[in-house]
């Protein structure tokens, strides 16, 4: 059996893809221009944050679903340099919380890879 956390884990991607379903115009606001198809990448992204939560979940497939965790966030860093470039992109969140975004990331990149066996 794995630890409760990294279910708590899981189920945060799994949430955090969701809302790429429920609030799209949010994620397709926060794009960076050089992106194409800003709609269809941000359902791409949501659909693979929650098959990544899902895959955690089986140990079969942890190691891989983690390492993908990892990539992602790395791919969405250059999403929080985006937001901090202008007003216009940092979709009316406060510069401190877009700072304070990104040691969060590299922290979450942390986490997924101590559960990595």
């Amino acid at each position: 059996m794995m630890p409760w956390h990294l279910y708590l884990m899981a189920g945060a991607y799994i949430v955090a893809g969701t809302f790429h379903f429920t609030k799209p115009r949010f994620y397709v606001r926060v794009m960076p221009k050089y992106i194409p198809n800003h709609r269809m990448m941000v359902f791409l992204t949501g659909a693979l944050e929650i098959l990544l939560g899902i895959l955690i979940c089986f140990p079969l497939t942890k190691n891989l679903a983690l390492l993908g965790i990892i990539l992602m966030l790395v791919v969405f860093l250059s999403v929080h340099f985006y937001m901090l470039s202008s007003k216009e992109a940092s979709a009316g969140i406060p510069s401190w919380i877009l700072i304070l975004r990104i040691p969060l990331q590299f922290g979450l990149m942390y986490w997924a890879f101590s559960y990595i066996s």
